[in-house]
């Protein structure tokens, strides 16, 4: 059973690999020779030695394909999400440990790494007629998670394009509210106990960016809810999320920012963007139904369809200005506190081996994408 389990990843990838090649359009990424033959390579090793490569994988894992790059979230971190938002769940009161996020420290730690951003004026036009039906255009710009299912006619690209995301950056309140659920995720070259370099430290800097250069409000709260676990982080966050939108009716954009985890084995989530070293990131959307229970109706979100405007909208500016920066959109099947807002975005920025200049070099870009969403451009 092993060999035969074994043999058939080894000819998936295989596969991949020379789709990669005869039909990039397809894959949906850049593939070079020399890692189309590595993952041959690695893919033959299993086949041959089946026990090695099972003795590798003792941690159950919930396959996410990425273009030919197999990533894989394991399953307690899987079941961790789904148990924020079981419905069971009381979300208690939490004591928010503030951080002293410097946004002029982080400014001036990245400057001398990351060089001058330069926006992109369009690069290409996505036409989406060229595309031969739903699941084809469906494929070209989502992941769907094994845990849920998106059929046809449950997406309208058309009307979600068109929305209207916009919103005004007049008067002094704030308009956009930028967070992190899990604030404890660091990367490559982080330093122990030095929020100023994790993803707190980036979402200081995303925030300054947005402020300073494009003339947004931005509150960046710095609330910790994974410091001794992240079980319920979700949970633990909702009620301070929602106190916050009460207590500032003027925001009309939620950004809950986040790292990736991948297999390292499958290289780095890492591309060059006119010279600069920049991680990939990738815009998530929870649809509160599973395969399993069908619509979930204990985690009802009336701004769904805004939510996947918003992701959408997000990704196809990327790839029309900045083509390789944006992976697939990635669809869960539970809701992740996007309920809350129309214009909420969960991006995943980066992965724990990219470097904090890397992520550094992609807010610039996200500040971009972001300001010409959100001004209708």
């Amino acid at each position: 059973m092993i060999f035969g389990q074994t043999l058939g990843k080894f000819l998936k990838k295989l596969l991949l690999s020379i789709m990669g090649v005869v039909m990039p359009i397809y894959i949906y990424e850049s593939v070079t020779i020399e890692g189309v033959f590595a993952g041959m390579l690695k893919g033959l090793g299993e086949w041959i030695f089946p026990l090695y490569a099972y003795g590798e994988e003792e941690v159950p894992s919930v396959h996410r394909t990425d273009s030919i790059e197999l990533e894989y979230l394991y399953y307690d971190e899987l079941t961790h999400m789904m148990e924020e938002e079981n419905g069971e769940l009381v979300a208690e009161s939490v004591k928010v440990e503030l951080v002293a996020i410097d946004p002029e420290r982080t400014q001036s730690t990245v400057e001398e790494r990351v060089g001058v951003f330069t926006p992109h004026t369009r690069q290409y036009i996505t036409n989406l007629d060229a595309f031969a039906d739903y699941d084809a255009i469906t494929k070209h710009f989502y992941i769907v998670d094994d845990v849920t299912s998106v059929g046809e006619g449950e997406i309208n690209y058309k009307e979600l394009l068109e929305r209207d995301l916009s919103i005004s950056k007049e008067g002094e309140a704030p308009q956009i509210l930028l967070y992190h659920t899990h604030s404890q995720e660091g990367f490559a070259d982080s330093v122990p106990g030095d929020d100023n370099t994790t993803i707190m430290g980036v979402g200081a800097y995303l925030a300054s960016v947005l402020q300073n250069t494009y003339g947004y409000k931005v509150l960046h709260h710095l609330g910790k809810y994974d410091v001794e676990s992240r079980d319920n982080a979700y949970a633990r966050s909702l009620p301070e999320i929602k106190q916050l939108l009460d207590e500032n009716p003027s925001i009309q954009v939620v950004i809950d920012l986040h790292r990736d985890g991948i297999n390292e084995a499958n290289g780095k989530l890492m591309t060059q963007v006119d010279g600069r070293d920049t991680a990939k990131f990738m815009f998530f959307n929870g649809i509160s139904k599973t395969n399993s229970q069908g619509q979930i109706d204990y985690l009802p979100n009336p701004n769904l369809q805004d939510n996947l405007a918003f992701s959408l909208q997000m990704k196809l500016k990327a790839d029309e200005y900045y083509p390789g920066v944006a992976r697939k959109n990635y669809i869960n099947g539970y809701r992740y506190n996007m309920h809350l807002k129309a214009r909420t975005i969960l991006i995943e920025l980066g992965a724990q081996n990219n470097t904090f200049g890397e992520a550094i070099n992609a807010c610039d870009i996200l500040a971009h994408l972001l300001d010409m969403v959100l001004t209708g451009q």
